[in-house]
């Protein structure tokens, strides 16, 4: 099998690197750079444009990488999800953490140089449907470039970490957030933006990177009547595919990740998330495509310019997004070599795309999934099973893959030697239960238009334990050409980490377990682990200085998986803590972590339950509809945020109210839901919660 010209090029600079200087980008990173990077540095989210998160180093692999130990290490003040990928810059490491801020180090010795935080105001974080994440940092000359969580685009001094401008880029009344890293194509700073279960309209933004001044902007959903006289062309278009007053409840259709671009083509790729709400029969009465949710689009960097679209999910109903990486190659395809574009989305089919036209290759599915029977590759549409549009059979539905996805925003990684690309699966099912008479609320909780109490775990160890043994997480290698798997690691449970593949043969992840392992890259068979003491779901990266190669990866459990699922479904083998911290590896590091603190939890000792059993229906519904998000499914919390069965205020009535109501730890990112719930319902969810807790104190099992 061949492949294209970037790939042969990234192969034999690895051969010749030492024609190289290791930190070439020390002055100002150019759309050059980021296309081929100089030797050892990584400049973008993907490493270059092309997304692979392949690199051309090899001083660490097959042979050797047993000998691979920790050269430093660095703990974070932020303990919640870490989904960052690194960026090396003249030999300079630059992360982000939580709660979006920035930290400089130096790439050898682990020498904090600088850092940065954007004060994001705490009650930011009830808007972030998954957690306070933040995935990384764009390059552009002699600036790095951050999304805070509300909002902001803010321009960093690359050398002092000092504010050089910041932009809001959002509506801060409404529930957008950005936790994506931007992407910078030809001095544009691009960013998108998260909030599609909360009631926002969708769109991507370019900005000016010297100065900060906005460019254009590409809304990915039409909006109000008004607009339609002074639309694009293909917002028009868009319109006709939707029905009903679909701009009142926003529509969706954000931009909250995966970018990619081709410099030869000068087109870059967006991926377009879901509708709001989900179930479709409130968001677009009638049906319709609902352009451009669930998407792909091309448009033209320097305009914002539409060119061609591919819809992945027609009339999205499943939050299935096609916001999952992004990535291109040039692939042998019958005997001819095509420029493609590869995704593994959530709605569990593998997609190769002719990037020039837009036009769908091939498509299989990489999971099991029981939504469709295919896709029609004449229209490229999926084939529907009826009982799965639950938006019009107003019955329950499970489907395989759920709303977590087959594959969520864990990058994935492609080897040009092996001709594969690696993808970190989860095969788990969700309930669909249309809600009847659903209304919506854009202040505080999901709004999705979905019972989400009806489908909680039950309080029956038999059922919960087959639920845990259907959930599982693999890292699948998958032939894009062929459209098969070619092996696969299998994993207890999901949300393990993103990828990272070497000219060495290697193919680096870390796991929810805690461990972060080495593979090889054509077989998959383990080479070398390391136990990292906190769930890993942020991807690897890899880098030189001084002609040593080092691997780095941010550690730190987090995200929707072990929020919203919480305890019921993770707790597979033990409870996963947070602690978060970047590590870097090297051949012979002789550093150590420290002894791993012991997870503690209080005891599951509630209180009697004292409400109204009668009452219990209504608190289930709003326990679902406006906590569970945050803390776990059926009130089995998580170890990143509080498990509400174990809070000292759950025997405390009025000390429950200051909290919920009065929003007494607003800065810690628990608002006050005082102008959602009454004082009666929040103390009808504290009665929830005792109930609970005392069902799972009886039952026993994981999590108790």
């Amino acid at each position: 099998m061949r492949f294209g010209i970037v790939a042969v090029l990234a192969a034999s600079l690895a051969l010749t690197g030492c024609a190289k200087s290791d930190n070439a980008a020390s002055g100002g990173v150019t759309e050059a750079m980021i296309t081929s990077p100089p030797d050892g540095e990584w400049l973008t989210y993907g490493r270059d444009y092309g997304e692979q998160r392949y690199s051309p180093l090899d001083k660490i692999n097959l042979d050797n990488v047993k000998d691979l130990g920790l050269a430093w290490s660095a703990d974070l003040d932020t303990a919640r999800g870490q989904e960052g990928t690194p960026l090396m810059i003249g030999g300079k490491l630059y992360i982000t953490t939580a709660w979006s801020k920035v930290k400089a180090y130096d790439g050898k010795t682990g020498k904090l140089l600088w850092e940065y935080d954007p004060k994001v105001p705490g009650e930011t974080g009830v808007k972030a449907c998954c957690d306070v994440v933040n995935r990384g940092l764009g390059a552009w000359g002699d600036k790095l470039f951050l999304g805070t969580l509300d909002g902001r685009l803010i321009a960093l001094d690359r050398e002092t970490g000092k504010e050089v401008w910041s932009q809001v880029t959002v509506d801060q009344t409404k529930a957008y957030t950005i936790t994506g890293a931007p992407r910078v194509v030809k001095g544009k700073v691009i960013i998108g933006n998260g909030g599609a279960e909360y009631g926002v309209r969708g769109y991507v933004s370019a900005y000016d990177a010297d100065s900060g001044k906005q460019l254009w902007r590409f809304y990915t959903v039409p909006g109000a009547p008004e607009e339609a006289k002074d639309e694009p062309e293909y917002l028009a278009k868009a319109r006709k595919t939707w029905n009903g007053e679909f701009w009142k409840l926003g529509g969706g259709g954000t931009v909250w990740d995966s970018m990619a671009y081709d410099p030869e083509l000068d087109l870059l790729y967006i991926g377009v998330g879901n509708g709001s709400p989900w179930n479709q029969s409130y968001r677009s009465p009638g049906g319709g495509d609902n352009l451009y949710l669930s998407s792909i689009v091309a448009i033209r960097p320097d305009t914002g310019e539409y060119v061609w679209h591919y819809q992945e999910t027609p009339g999205e109903t499943w939050d299935f997004t096609a916001t999952q990486h992004i990535m291109l190659a040039t692939l042998k395809i019958d005997g001819k070599e095509r420029k493609v574009l590869m995704q593994a989305p959530k709605n569990g089919f593998f997609y190769v795309i002719d990037r020039e036209t837009g036009k769908l290759i091939s498509a299989k599915n990489y999971v099991p999934q029981n939504w469709t029977t295919g896709v029609d590759m004449k229209t490229g549409r999926p084939i529907e099973v009826p009982e799965a549009r639950y938006d019009k059979t107003g019955k329950p539905f499970v489907s395989t893959p759920g709303a977590g996805g087959a594959h969520s925003w864990h990058p994935m990684a492609f080897s040009p030697k092996e001709g594969l690309v690696y993808i970190p699966v989860i095969e788990a099912a969700f309930p669909y239960f249309p809600e009847a008479n659903w209304k919506p609320n854009t202040k505080r909780g999901f709004n999705v238009g979905i019972d989400q109490a009806a489908g909680g775990m039950p309080a029956d160890l038999a059922a919960r334990n087959g639920a845990r043994a259907a959930t599982k997480g693999a890292l699948v290698a998958w032939d894009p050409v062929a459209q098969k798997e070619r092996w696969r690691v299998p994993y207890q449970g999901p949300w393990n980490g993103g990828l990272l593949s070497t000219a060495g043969g290697l193919l680096f992840q870390g796991t929810a377990a805690g461990n972060f392992v080495a593979y090889d890259a054509k077989d998959g068979k383990q080479l070398w682990s390391f136990a990292a003491q906190t769930g890993v779901v942020a991807p690897p990266m890899t880098y030189m200085i001084d002609g040593e190669q080092y691997v780095a990866v941010l550690a730190g459990w987090g995200g929707i998986w072990p929020l919203a699922p919480g305890g019921v479904l993770n707790e597979v083998a033990g409870p996963v803590p947070n602690i978060s911290r970047l590590l870097v590896f090297k051949l012979g590091g002789k550093a150590t972590l420290p002894p791993a603190p012991p997870l503690s939890r209080m005891p599951l000792d509630p209180p009697p339950f004292t409400g109204d059993k009668a009452k219990l229906a209504s608190a289930l519904y709003n326990y679902g509809r406006y906590c569970g998000q945050c803390h776990g499914d059926a009130a089995v919390g998580s170890t990143v945020l509080p498990d509400l069965r174990r809070s000292a205020l759950l025997g405390d009535a009025d000390g429950w109210a200051s909290v919920v109501h009065d929003g007494a730890l607003q800065d810690n990112g628990m608002v006050s839901f005082a102008g959602t719930l009454s004082r009666q319902e929040i103390e009808g969810i504290r009665q929830y919660v005792i109930m609970r807790a005392n069902e799972d104190k009886k039952l026993g099992g994981p999590g108790t």
